[in-house]
């Protein structure tokens, strides 16, 4: 069915905001992709119609904001655990990063009707897929970057092609499959009919899929691993009366020792203790691990400066040995600001505001991905919380390890955060061709194979703990060889079918 004309002329920024908050119902934990691929046909009729790139921003523009506004609602509740500011904060947060955020599509918008002035329909498809990709590249890059929720996060089930062209690339094959649909509501049957059957393809039927997922059935599987999730809520989590409780969860999700050697793991600050200055804490987690155990747990690291003052801290994960010595540590490199540090201190520390991570001290960041070689269990990568959700920067590439850590903190984030931050773990584990695993206090904990299949999770808010055997990795990819240079290459190449087209019709 055609558009409504007059209806599309009359409110467009309206109609632009609604398709955003359609657009963001295709991410976890809703799940309804064909409402995304909707909202994206609707924006592109209303980028259509549209009578100028300034129309077109607005357009993205509202896209953007209504679409952020929704997929971000979780930012809102981690401000209740933050008793220095009021919780009704939380949403004005999400709202002004929204504000923000909203900038990318609507700078996409505005380049795609700029170039696509003219053109056939088809030809303004092509254009804007390529610039939303140059567009998400930018959001995850800029002021620190903040690439939560790409396009290609509603089809993470599907998006193995993701391991030629990246997150990125796959989203602006979404955006090609909602400008398909959008070709085909306006009886363009044959270039809609090739650009949705073509993309669908490439998400459904990418080569090496299959195969991929049959050379992980007949590998060897890797060491034993124990994942433990002690469901402590983020309200008992900074609380000193609850130490001896939280530790006991612990202890009871590790279980008991076996014949076979475990790799124990524990989530992003699992433990409160500083565990490089307190041999007695070292000790007493020691004690709960078998003779060629290991464990690898979060907890923080201290920075000290010249004058013997704690000077600052870093977000870490340490091995811990069954004799209670620390033989690795990896520190936290991408840090979230206004989490983790605050910027600016002086100025928003006058006016009221702090870090929503308890304490006075801000956190350090950590040189970047590091591969650990841990004894008896090889080479182990490390990500915590929201380094996971950084595409092409989540590896040593000089040093490939068999497999990512994830250690996180979701208990901030709500019913939505948690799945959502899982998606992008899923992608990352495609585009890498790596296994990943997760361990979070409240969920969502789990095993990703190399190809992004969840194999063993936890639910939301449910003690527990999974053992199993570490899946295998499979050769490097192509985008573990390229990185984002590949969706880079691959929004060039839109870009010219899109001037090709437009040439075509002149």
């Amino acid at each position: 069915m055609r558009f409504s004309h007059k209806v599309v002329l009359r409110y467009p920024i309206f109609l632009a905001f609604i398709a955003g908050l359609l657009s963001a119902t295709g991410f976890a934990p809703l799940g309804y992709w064909p409402l995304t691929l909707g909202g994206l046909a609707l924006l592109f009729h209303l980028l259509h119609v549209a009578d100028s790139w300034r129309a077109a921003f607005a357009r993205g523009y509202a896209f953007g904001l209504g679409q952020f506004v929704l997929g971000l609602n979780w930012i809102a509740g981690s401000f209740a655990y933050q008793s220095a500011m009021p919780a009704w904060l939380g949403w004005v947060a999400v709202v002004v990063l929204s504000l923000y955020l909203a900038i990318y599509p609507a700078l996409a918008a505005a380049l795609a009707v700029r170039l696509g002035r003219r053109s056939r329909e088809s030809g303004l498809v092509f254009l804007f897929a390529a610039a939303w990709i140059g567009a998400e590249i930018l959001r995850a890059t800029l002021f620190t970057g903040f690439p939560w929720n790409p396009l290609a996060a509603a089809v993470a089930q599907t998006a193995q092609f993701s391991a030629y062209i990246g997150t990125y690339g796959v989203s602006g094959l979404v955006v090609l499959l909602g400008g398909g649909l959008w070709l085909l509501s306006q009886r363009r049957w044959r270039s809609g009919g090739v650009i949705s059957a073509l993309v669908l393809c490439l998400l459904l039927l990418a080569p090496g899929g299959s195969i991929n997922r049959i050379f992980i059935l007949v590998e060897t599987p890797g060491p034993l691993l124990r994942i433990v999730q002690p469901n402590i809520g983020q309200q008992d989590k900074h609380v000193d009366s609850f130490n001896a409780v939280n530790f006991r969860k612990l202890e009871q999700m590790t279980g008991a020792p076996g014949a076979e050697p475990r790799l124990i793991l524990w989530p992003e600050a699992a433990v409160p203790d500083y565990l490089e200055e307190d041999a007695g804490a070292r000790v007493r987690i020691a004690s709960l691990l078998g003779p060629k155990d290991v464990l690898l747990t979060g907890g923080v690291a201290l920075e000290y400066g010249a004058d013997g003052r704690v000077a600052g801290a870093r977000n870490s994960v340490f091995a811990l040995m069954p004799d209670g010595r620390l033989t690795g540590r990896y520190d936290k490199a991408h840090l979230v600001p206004y989490g983790e540090y605050l910027p600016m201190r002086p100025v928003l520390s006058a006016i009221g505001l702090s870090r929503l991570v308890p304490g006075d001290i801000d956190f350090w960041p950590g040189p970047g991905p590091r591969s650990l070689a841990v004894p008896g269990f090889g080479k182990i990568g490390f990500q915590v919380c929201y380094e996971m959700i950084f595409s092409g920067h989540v590896v040593d590439r000089t040093n490939r390890p068999a497999f990512i850590f994830n250690p996180s903190n979701d208990a901030w984030f709500g019913s939505w955060g948690p799945p959502q931050h899982l998606a992008q773990a899923q992608l990352r584990a495609m585009e890498e061709g790596l296994p990943i695993v997760r361990s979070t206090p409240t969920g969502i904990s789990a095993i990703i194979d190399a190809t992004g299949r969840v194999e063993k999770a936890l639910p939301y808010q449910r003690a527990g703990a999974i053992e199993s055997y570490l899946p295998p990795a499979l050769p490097p990819t192509l985008f573990a060889q390229f990185g984002n240079a590949l969706p880079l290459i691959f929004a060039a190449v839109l870009a010219f079918v899109g001037i090709a087209l437009r040439r075509a019709l002149r």
